[in-house]
């Protein structure tokens, strides 16, 4: 048997998003339209059970109200042939009797129990034998005391059968009352239903729709993270799966292109390297005077070369890093780790570096929770503090502070040395950038380094999100790394 995630997998889909989003809303209807149909069923059945008791407490009123009647007339032509023997009235009389039964027949008609039953009967057997005792040939002598005492008893049971037409409009009325309370206690458990039903049927239908969604998402995601090894396929209506197809075909142009830099950057690497290997070996050779003495000048001459050769060739390898960097940028691991451990871990990592200069570390990290990739994270904070490290002088302090503020991380570095000047505290970012530190005797006096550890800090904070900046008026150097505390792809899940 198949479980849900195959059921659903097997489920085919319509040929357009259109298409699936009316055939969810239409199964979501289902329930809800049967529910209302039931529920127009039900009350037009109470409604015609309402006309049907009407009508027969109707029907018993108006026998009620007929018996009566036909009592009373039975009761004065009774009296009157007691006392006169006038075939005028025995003909009268006959009628009323004729009106009586039928009467007597409606009202069997009506539905009554055996014991309304049986007194209709018996109120019918007295008319009857009133009437053979004053309608009978040869007429008996008649005792006006004995017929009124049958005429009293045939009253008495008039009023038993009256009072079964009223038991029979009350009855109708409990069982319409009745009627109507199972009807409203079954709709309201139909509705109960319906909308249950309803929504399981929603949340099904949600994933369902939301799969191949989700499955473009996770594509996306993928091509951001510069992973282009795995095909991507998107099951769901023909326009999304198309879409699929052209984000496999992105996937490979990417692919492609990453190859083609690759291997550029590998034969240029080679090309360069290749040269230049040669160029130093023959400059340590005139360096080491194998080929013979030098003058001055030229040993002057030989160690520029020497010396431009090894700065060309960390160039060449730091810019390969550098692309890796930004390779590493692309492609983030986002985790869940402790601000105040992250930054401990990074300092600790200086601290030889920095007690052989006699630098002194001063660390002021709060305890709370950041979303970040830690290798990245912790490659920022490496190059920050070994510039802090770098150009602090001896006997100087290095301050480390983190702290949470407004759902952001801020974390900074900063250091006692001659610090940064104003002009160059946007280019210090720039690749291959070298400043000058402020109040340094010669205008012309690089600074050491590559230029482009700060330049990888910043692509590696800015892919997560955040902000790197040079900082304060006062000396030395600060640098403030400022960084949402949820990653920007758990804030668009969550939205």
């Amino acid at each position: 048997m198949l479980d849900a995630k195959a059921f659903a997998a097997a489920l085919p889909y319509p040929r357009s998003f259109l298409g699936l989003l009316l055939t969810g809303f239409t199964l979501v209807m289902v329930p809800l339209v049967g529910a209302m149909a039931y529920s127009a069923w039900n009350t037009e059945r109470l409604v015609a059970q309402s006309r049907t008791a009407v009508f027969t407490a109707s029907q018993a009123a108006r026998a009620s109200r007929s018996l009566v009647d036909r009592i009373a007339a039975i009761e004065r032509a009774a009296q009157q042939l007691t006392l006169m023997n006038d075939p005028r009235l025995a003909t009268d009389y006959a009628r009323v009797h004729r009106s009586f039964k039928q009467l007597a027949e409606e009202i069997a008609q009506l539905p009554i129990d055996e014991a309304q039953t049986a007194a209709l009967a018996r109120t019918v057997e007295q008319e009857q034998s009133l009437y053979d005792l004053l309608t009978s040939e040869p007429r008996p002598r008649l005792d006006s005391r004995a017929v009124g005492e049958r005429i009293d008893r045939l009253i008495e049971s008039a009023r038993d059968v009256m009072a079964i037409n009223n038991r029979i409009a009350d009855r109708e009325v409990q069982r319409l009352h009745s009627k109507a309370e199972q009807v409203q206690r079954g709709l309201l458990v139909l509705v109960f239903f319906s909308t249950a039903v309803a929504l399981i049927i929603a949340l099904a239908l949600t994933r369902y729709i939301a799969r191949p969604i989700s499955e473009i998402d996770v594509a996306i995601r993928q091509l951001g993270g510069a992973d282009f090894s795995r095909a991507i396929t998107v099951r769901g209506p023909e326009d999304l799966r198309y879409l699929g197809r052209r984000l496999d075909w992105l996937r490979r142009r990417l692919e492609e292109f990453e190859t083609q830099k690759n291997r550029f950057l590998r034969h240029v690497s080679h090309e360069l390297k290749t040269p230049l290997t040669a160029l130093r070996e023959g400059a340590e050779l005139l360096h080491d005077k194998v080929a013979g003495p030098l003058t001055p000048t030229q040993v002057q001459v030989v160690s520029i070369m020497r010396d431009n050769s090894v700065k060309l060739q960390r160039l060449i390898e730091e810019l390969l890093d550098y692309q890796r960097a930004l390779h590493a940028a692309a492609s983030l691991e986002m985790k869940t780790l402790m601000l105040d451990e992250i930054v401990a871990e990074a300092a600790r990592a200086h601290e030889l570096a920095a007690r052989s200069k006699g630098l002194r570390f001063a660390l002021e990290a709060q305890s709370t929770l950041l979303e970040a990739d830690p290798d990245k994270l912790r490659s920022v904070l490496d190059n920050l503090i070994s510039n802090a490290v770098k150009f602090t002088p001896a006997g100087g302090t290095i301050t480390v502070r983190a702290r949470a503020m407004s759902g952001e991380a801020v974390i900074e570095v900063i250091d006692s040395g001659p610090g940064i000047p104003v002009e160059e505290r946007e280019s210090i970012f720039n690749l291959f950038f070298r400043g000058r530190t402020k109040g340094e005797a010669s205008a012309n006096a690089a600074i050491e380094g590559s230029g482009l550890g700060l330049a990888i800090a910043r692509e590696l904070v800015e892919a997560h999100g955040g902000r790197i900046a040079v900082v304060g008026e006062g000396g030395g150097g600060h640098f403030r790394v400022t960084l949402p505390r949820r990653s920007a792809r758990a804030l668009a899940d969550a939205a």
